[in-house]
Formats: structure tokens, C-alpha cells, sequence
């Protein structure tokens, strides 16, 4: 109509408003709607969050299938390998002696140093000229940061490449896999620059020592005369070398001693005085030289409380019998405990057989965790040496009265073993903290016995450190035949506690026919 002023807008123009509609302004109408450019900040965020997960994955994998190098140290094939690690650190393996382990630097990756094989042929050629084998030794850091370089350019090629293919596989674009590669270098490299960064050669200072080398950190050097700076560390690396060389030298050296099938081994042990590193030099011999049965000759804590009762607790990971009897510083309670132990057999006048040998053991009389019995208590007082030669008589009826010939008696104290002369072949004991061999006077018409006293496998616990010499740490290793003789014996001496030596003394026992010992042939290891 011709009046109208305010005309409403048509369909079908721009501006119309949709049959059926009300009209709104542009604005309301796209408020309901995502806008385009938050669509691309998730989706990349996704995507990039993708790539990290991609990456992560194949520098792990690049890590564990490519981390490792080959390369000689002295005489030895070593191998280097780096692993994922959320607390850094070095660790060293000398089989089958154990490993040291190093707090030598942070971050998330962890160094494996593996001395292998050795080379006979070069390690005869080094014994034998003393300049090649310091030759050896002086090249020994050199070829040691050599292997280092190399494990970390290849552990980062590694872990670029599996980021690479990784990241193909799954993204199916070069471009994608390329940030992923690129990721996995910055992360790879600033990983093992944290390494290097942060590295520690004070570290070898305080190593923790696992396997046979606890209780002979010699095996580097004094630690208190390590210095703070590279140079004299890489000159504990080099006696390193030396010394586990001629330590790999021991058993070539050693009498020979064809064992039969079917031998038996025992090993001795006796007056631990609760010191824990001796568990593990004791797992260590009980591994590597297949013993059969261990034999403890008493005195395994210093005052038979019941807090030290936890210290027998690792008694049941040896996973061997393990026959034992009280010395004077144990209690009922300790005999208790170490009953409790599931491979554990405890003798108090009693008899048992195992792997085929009858033992037969008896516990010391006395409980006397003061100390009064001691070696260096001056002596035995008459009534106690009654008291133990009455112990003494006890257990040789018992022995008499087996149905069983006896193999072996165990006394605590060797002054109990008297009476036990010509009632079996081999008496053992401890208590003096001092190895011994003997023979006991001989009965006429009865078989000749053998009394061995043992050292102390704990270096005389806390005790130990008293006199101007610490105590050493002592262990045998007994070889029984078919008819239950011994046939052989292997003494082990490990320094006491900041001493610098480790020694093996193979002794092979005559024919029974003279029934008496070898003369010792001692081949030292000296680790100094």
C-alpha cells in the first residue's frame, strides 16, 4: 500500500527471514555454533600430544634394543649399555666377583659397565711382561671414554630411528614423523647431556659393593685416599683393571683337583657377630662354587636379644640346608629363630644327614655375650675347660651311639673337640676368631681325626676393628667324595675392613692311606 512506511523484509532476498522464522541479528545466529578456529587449537593439541606419545615410545624402544656398545678394557671384553632410569647412576659387574654401584650422576639414564670374557691369550701375555699389563692399565680410562662416546651417538641414532619408523607407521606422514624425530633427538641428547653434566667422579668414593666384592672395596683402592678430580679416579680405574685381572688369574694357578661325580660340598663358616655384609660374600661362594650344604659353627650375633633374632632371617636365601649349633654368644632365642628358618637344622647333641653326610653337633654350654670367653680373655679358667671337654665327652657318645657312621662333629669351642678323637674322621669349629688345622691325639686302634677351626666369617663383628690389624673375613669350602672323605679344600680370606687383599689357598688332602693333609699351596689374590 501506498501509506506504509516500514516495509518488512521478503523471502528469498538477503536479510529475508525463513518461512517460519523470527528474525534475529547475524550475531545471535552464530552463537550457537563452534567457532573454526577453536576446532584447529584441539585438533593440534590432540595431534601434538600424539607425537609425544609416539616419541616417548621409540626413543624407549631405540634405548633398549640399541643403547649398547662393545668395546675391549684391558684384557677384558666389555659391554656398555644405557638404560631409562629415574635416578642415574653407574653400575660396574665383575662376574662372577659382584658390582659396584656408583651415584655418579642424575638424570633419567643409567650406565651398565659388564667386564666380560677375558682374552687368555692376552692375559698371558700381560702376566708375563709387567709393561704391557701397565700399558694395558694406563690404557684402560682412554678406551673406557672411547666406549662411552660411542654408546651415546649410537643410543641417540638408535632412538631417532625408532621414532622414525615409529612415528611412519602410525601417522602415515612425513611431516608428523619428522617432529617426532626431532623431538626424540632433543629429548635423547639433552637426556645424556644431563648425564654429563651432573657427572660425579668423586662418586667412586662411597660405591655400594654387591656380590663378592662387599667387604673388599680394596678392589679400587683405599677410598679414603681417592681424590676429588678425574685424573686420580681414572688412576683407581686403572688398578681396577690390574687387579681383577690377576684375580681372573687365581683358579688357573690353583693345585690341581679333578673333582669326582658326585662330590660334596660343604661350606664353613662360624662367628658372623651379626655383620651383615657377610650374607652376602656367603651367597656369593654358596653360587658360584655349588655348595651343597653350608655349616655354621655358632656365634652368629653378639648378645642373643631378640632384636638380633631378625638377623638370621637371610639363613632362608641361601636355599641350601644350612646345619648349625649355639656358640656362646647366641641364645635359646637365637637357636629358635634360626630353627624357624624353613632350610635351617640346629644340633644340641644331635645327629642329621644331609646330601649324604652324617653330621653330628653340639651347642656351647656357656651363654656369655660379655665377652669373658674371648680369645683375649687370657684363657680358659679350669672349671670352664671341664665344662667343655664334659660337652665333648656328651657329643662323642652320641656319635658312638649312631646308627650311622659320622662324617662330621661340631663343636663350637675347639677346646670341647678332645673326646671326640677317633669317633669320625673331621671335627670343626670356631669360636677363636683364628683359622687352625690339626690333628687330635690319636686313639689306638681308632681312625685319626681332623679338627679344623675356622676364622671368623664376620671379621669378629664390631670387635674386630679393636686390635691394630682388623679381623679378616674367613670361609672354606670343604670337598667330600663318594665315600664321604675329604678330598680337598678351598681356605677364602677376604682383608678386613679397609684392607686391600682377597685370597684363595687350595689345600688337596693325601690318599687315606697317610691321613695327613698336603702341604698348604697358598695362591693369593692380592687386591691392594
Amino acid at each position: 500500500m501506498d501509506g506504509q512506511d516500514n516495509e518488512q523484509p521478503r523471502n528469498g532476498r538477503d536479510g529475508d527471514i525463513p518461512a517460519g522464522r523470527a528474525w534475529r541479528p547475524p550475531a545471535l545466529r552464530r552463537s550457537g555454533r563452534t567457532r573454526p578456529g577453536a576446532r584447529r587449537g584441539v585438533r593440534r593439541a590432540v595431534v601434538g600430544l600424539a607425537v609425544l606419545v609416539v616419541t616417548l615410545a621409540g626413543v624407549l624402544l631405540g634405548v633398549l634394543a640399541g643403547g649398547q656398545v662393545g668395546t675391549d678394557i684391558g684384557p677384558f671384553h666389555a659391554r656398555l649399555s644405557v638404560s631409562p632410569s629415574t635416578g642415574g647412576g653407574t653400575t660396574i659387574d665383575i662376574p662372577p666377583l659382584g658390582a659396584l654401584k656408583l651415584d655418579s650422576h642424575d638424570g633419567p639414564t643409567h650406565l651398565t659397565v659388564e667386564l666380560g670374557a677375558l682374552d687368555q691369550g692376552r692375559v698371558e701375555a700381560l702376566i708375563d711382561d709387567p709393561a704391557s699389563l701397565n700399558r694395558a692399565t694406563q690404557s684402560a680410562v682412554e678406551e673406557v671414554q672411547d666406549g662411552v662416546l660411542r654408546l651415546g651417538l649410537r643410543t641417540i641414532g638408535a632412538a631417532v630411528l625408532a621414532t622414525l619408523v615409529l612415528a611412519l607407521l602410525v601417522f602415515r606422514d612425513t611431516r608428523r614423523a619428522a617432529w617426532a624425530g626431532g623431538l626424540a633427538l632433543l629429548i635423547t641428547a639433552g637426556s645424556l647431556g644431563t648425564a654429563a653434566a651432573t657427572i660425579r667422579p668423586q662418586a667412586i668414593e662411597e660405591p655400594t659393593y654387591e656380590g663378592l666384592l662387599v667387604n673388599a672395596p680394596a678392589i679400587v683402592g683405599d677410598v679414603r685416599q681417592i681424590a676429588n678430580d678425574y685424573t686420580r679416579y681414572a688412576e683407581q680405574l686403572q688398578r681396577l683393571i690390574g687387579n681383577v685381572t690377576q684375580l681372573y688369574t687365581t683358579v688357573s694357578a690353583l693345585p690341581v683337583y679333578e673333582q669326582e661325580p658326585g662330590t660334596t660340598r660343604v661350606l664353613h663358616i662360624s662367628d658372623m657377630h651379626l655383620n651383615p655384609a657377610a650374607w652376602q660374600l656367603i651367597r656369593t661362594v654358596v653360587e658360584q662354587f655349588g655348595i651343597d650344604v653350608v655349616i655354621d659353627t655358632g656365634d652368629i650375633t653378639d648378645w642373643g636379644s631378640e632384636p638380633e633374632a631378625s638377623y638370621v632371617g637371610s639363613i632362608s636365601l641361601l636355599q641350601k640346608p644350612y646345619v648349625y649349633i649355639r656358640g656362646n654368644h647366641d641364645s635359646p632365642r637365637t637357636a629358635a629363630a634360626v630353627a624357624r628358618q624353613p632350610n635351617a637344622i640346629v644340633l644340641d647333641n644331635a645327629t642329621t644327614t644331609v646330601a649324604g653326610l652324617t653330621i653330628a653337633g653340639i651347642g656351647d654350654p656357656r651363654f656369655t655375650p660379655d665377652k669373658s670367653t674371648s680369645p683375649a680373655a687370657g684363657g680358659l679358667n679350669p672349671p670352664t675347660a671341664d665344662e667343655l671337654i664334659t660337652t665333648g665327652e656328651t657329643l662323642a657318645a652320641t656319635v658312638r651311639s649312631s646308627p650311622q657312621p659320622v662324617n662330621i662333629a661340631l663343636v663350637h669351642d675347639p677346646a670341647a673337640a678332645g673326646p671326640l678323637s677317633g669317633t669320625c674322621p673331621l671335627v670343626l669349629s670356631g669360636h677363636t676368631h683364628r683359622r687352625q688345622i690339626e690333628k687330635l691325639p690319636e686313639v689306638p686302634g681308632q681312625q685319626p681325626t681332623t679338627l679344623m677351626v675356622q676364622g671368623s666369617t664376620g671379621g669378629a663383628g664390631l670387635r674386630g676393628l679393636e686390635g691394630e690389624e682388623p679381623t679378616p673375613l674367613t670361609m672354606t669350602v670343604l670337598y667330600f667324595d663318594q665315600q664321604k672323605l675329604l678330598q680337598a679344600y678351598d681356605n677364602i680370606t677376604v682383608g678386613g675392613t679397609g684392607q686391600a687383599q682377597v685370597n684363595l689357598e687350595r689345600t688337596v688332602v693325601e690318599p687315606p692311606a697317610t691321613g695327613l693333609p698336603a702341604s698348604i699351596t697358598p695362591t693369593p689374590t692380592p687386591t691392594r
